[in-house]
This record gives C-alpha cells, structure tokens and sequence, in this order.
C-alpha cells in the first residue's frame, strides 16, 4: 500500500461543513426546499416559476435561452414549457418563422400566476436575508458573482 500525500484545503477548515461550497449547497438546498413550499400554494415548480420569470423581463426567449436562464437542460426545459402551456400560462408557435427556435411567450393567465407568485417569492427571500446585515448584502452579492465568475469556463 502506497502512502498518499495529504491534501491541503483551498482555507484552514475543521471538516467538510466549514467549507464554502458545503455551505453554498446547505444554503441553496434551505432556499430550494422554501421556495417549493412556496410555489406548490401557487401551483408551480421552481423551474416554471423562473419560467415565468424569465419571460416576464424577456417575452420570446426561445427554449435554449430559457434552459440557460434557469439551470436546467434543454430537455428539462421542454418538460417545463409543455407543462406550462398545457396550464394556459404560456404560449409558442408550433412552427418557427426562420430558424428553429420558437419564441415563447405568457399569456394573460400565466402573468396573472407569476404575480401572484411573486409575492411568495419574494418573501422566501426576505427571510433569508434576515440572516445577513443590510450594509453587508451588497458585498455578499458581489462576492457571490465573483466566485461564480472564478468558475466560469
């Protein structure tokens, strides 16, 4: 048996939980898990609710867009979208006018959820940051995009 050399942690940490991702994930899990118990009130799953989201701020993103906008694959995307609009709450031409993305749009129904969403939302998120000073949010804020800029390849 060959001896392995220690590997030293990227920061001094007493074990696994102190690490910054540990505490990424433990964070995005608590805010997933709220934002479920959130959305089901409304009928909605986190993906078609930024969704909506998304075509809300941006109307016509194709399904490409949208599965980059909201972390998921493409196929996932389609799930989402079909059963967005199998709930009235958006719409997409069957055929494109050139090329092959099809713009997608919310309907009437599906602005009227999103806001009513929204709220429940939002208010997930102000409970999280209760946990943060208001001074201190904007650093945290911008160190959350430079790490993920860090990672970007």
């Amino acid at each position: 048996m060959t001896e392995r050399t220690p590997v030293p942690p990227p920061h001094p940490a007493q074990d696994v939980t102190e690490h910054v991702g540990y505490r990424l994930k433990r964070t995005a899990a608590a805010l997933r898990g709220a934002m479920d118990r959130a959305l089901r009130e409304h009928g909605l799953t986190v993906p078609q609710y930024s969704c909506l989201e998304l075509l809300d701020e941006r109307p016509g993103l194709s399904n490409a867009d949208l599965a980059r906008g909201t972390f998921v694959t493409r196929q996932s995307a389609n799930v989402v979208l079909r059963g967005l609009g199998d709930a009235g709450l958006i719409t997409r031409p069957a055929t494109a006018d050139h090329g092959r993305a099809l713009p997608v749009h919310l309907t009437p129904a599906g602005r009227e959820r999103l806001h009513a969403a929204r709220g429940a939302v939002y208010a997930v998120e102000a409970r999280m940051i209760t946990g943060v000073p208001a001074d201190r949010l904007p650093a945290l804020l911008a160190d959350l995009d430079a790490m993920a800029e860090a990672l970007d390849d």
